[in-house]
């Protein structure tokens, strides 16, 4: 038996950058701190992201980041349509009167 060490096993693999980006990104949107721009950003770096991890051939890590920060940006997305669609239902039925579009008549 030797009193030596066992050697140090392989370096871990880096993370995408891509990956990293778009999981602030998605942060800072889910929390309202870039509202609009933080989820597109997100939405875009982390489908780029995604794409990058699988074409590195098992060189980079990162796919749980990338989606997280996909999940991150289109929770907001998806709500501000659904938001942006009931609000123009309710006027369109005349629950909801919008004072500017009023004053134009």
């Amino acid at each position: 038996m030797s009193n030596y060490p066992p050697p140090p096993g392989p370096p871990p693999k880096p993370n995408s950058t891509l990956a990293i980006v778009s999981l602030i990104a998605g942060i800072l949107g889910f929390i309202q701190i870039v509202p609009i721009i933080g989820p597109i950003v997100a939405v875009i770096t982390g489908h780029m992201a995604k794409n990058e991890i699988r074409t590195s051939m098992g060189q980079l890590n990162g796919d749980g980041l990338a989606t997280a920060g996909l999940i991150l940006g289109y929770i907001p997305l998806v709500l501000g349509v659904l938001a942006c669609c009931v609000v123009a239902i309710l006027v369109a039925l005349g629950m909801v009167t919008i004072p500017f579009v009023e004053a134009m008549y």
